[in-house]
């Protein structure tokens, strides 16, 4: 390992994603990258060109399902061997306040020497009276040990001020998606279907992410209890892409509408995307706020939740794609004025905004985005701000300055 090289260390317990890896790839050579990867990953990461690093978890060695997810709550889960990779570590890079990966090695810094970078997409600051009795040990410990908090959006930066985090040390840094490849498919890969509307739908398959509501949308423009042309309803397509726990209740929910004919269920690599956006007439992101708790392997019950950034939005707006979405969380920062919003879960608003705004309108027909937001939400942006929150923590933005400069 090159010694003037800046060593960096993600964590993100069981669930990294490729999608969300991507600026990972693109860093500059002067960074040194690694992931720790454990045995319960949730998604592949075959693809994904930043160095895995396989490690241990207590979660790894349970047996699976709810059971190992119980007693793992119980423990909580963490690392069993990272260490010689934390000690080797000039920033480790977390995400998020009340997670057990995030306050483990916000502990651990002062034993192995590294700085603390925490990304944060919650939006809602829950400080401790909302919390389950882990989460607040978890917070408290991240919030003690973490040297920089990189915000996810103007929301999630609104609430860490909130959870008491100083200003200076959050930054405001969105994420990123590969704008060209989704513009590039949009302007000479596949076309509209020739048929009618393909509304697009892509979020995983959980109840906070209001595909229902789509679906009933649907059904009542079918139905005339919201009004719309009859050639252009009969003949819109929903295509709802994702996986989850909600697929059954889903297919169920589209029969006894009377529109399973119409809606299509899909699981597709992220490398089928950019295709699909090409294809699709609009989108729909019909996010729900929840109170109800969630688990996930590994995590604490996750009890309260908005939509946090919705990377879709970028990819859909990046395709030119127009965009039917609630005002659920951060939504209406990152889609902009030329999205068509509606209340979470009023699908007659639903129903009257794919009447007006889609179905009246050509299949083939584009919305344009002001490309400086485009930009914003692009890899190579996003590769940028990680590149200077890990060069001010290492004490070498002035060397990458002068670099950069030459």
């Amino acid at each position: 390992m090159h010694a003037d090289l800046t060593r960096v260390v993600l964590a993100r317990g069981h669930h990294p994603t490729p999608w969300g890896l991507r600026p990972w790839e693109e860093l500059p050579a002067r960074f040194d990258t690694s992931l720790l990867v454990t045995r319960r990953t949730r998604y592949a990461l075959d693809e994904v060109k930043v160095r895995c690093v396989p490690v241990r978890t207590i979660r790894d060695l349970l047996p699976r399902g709810r059971a190992g997810d119980l007693a793992t709550l119980a423990l909580p889960d963490r690392y069993l061997d990272a260490g010689p990779h934390l000690d080797a570590a000039d920033v480790v890079h977390v995400e998020d306040l009340s997670l057990w990966f995030s306050a483990q090695l916000a502990q651990a810094k002062r034993r192995h020497g590294y700085r603390v970078l925490v990304t944060v997409w919650e939006t809602i600051p829950l400080l401790d009276a909302y919390r389950s009795p882990h989460g607040r040990r978890f917070r408290s410990a991240t919030l003690q040990g973490a040297d920089l908090f990189l915000a996810s959006s103007e929301r999630a930066r609104d609430g860490l001020l909130l959870e008491g985090v100083p200003p200076e040390r959050i930054e405001l840094s969105y994420p990123g998606v590969d704008v060209d490849r989704f513009a590039a498919a949009a302007a000479g890969g596949s076309q509209p279907e020739p048929w009618g509307h393909l509304i697009l739908a892509p979020a995983r398959l959980e109840w906070e992410k209001g595909h229902h509501d789509l679906l009933r949308a649907l059904a009542a423009l079918r139905r005339g209890i919201v009004p719309a042309g009859r050639e252009a309803v009969e003949a819109a397509r929903i295509l709802i892409l994702g996986s989850g726990p909600e697929e059954k209740r889903l297919r169920v929910h589209a029969d006894e509408l009377g529109i399973a004919d119409a809606v299509e269920f899909r699981s597709v690599p992220y490398s089928e995307m950019p295709g699909l956006y090409a294809r699709a007439s609009c989108m729909v992101l019909a996010s729900l706020p929840r109170s109800g708790c969630a688990m996930y392997p590994g995590d604490v019950p996750r009890c309260f939740w908005e939509e946090q950034f919705g990377l879709v939005l970028a990819e859909a707006m990046a395709a030119g794609l127009p965009i039917v979405a609630s005002r659920s969380g951060a939504i209406p920062e990152i889609a902009g004025e030329e999205a068509g919003y509606f209340a979470p879960g009023n699908w007659v608003e639903l129903a009257g905004l794919l009447a007006d705004r889609v179905l009246s309108r050509d299949p083939n027909e584009r919305t344009g985005y002001p490309e400086e937001r485009i930009r914003r939400y692009s890899i190579q942006a996003a590769t940028e701000r990680l590149a200077g929150a890990y060069d001010r923590l290492s004490g070498r933005a002035d060397l990458a300055s002068s670099t950069t400069s030459r």
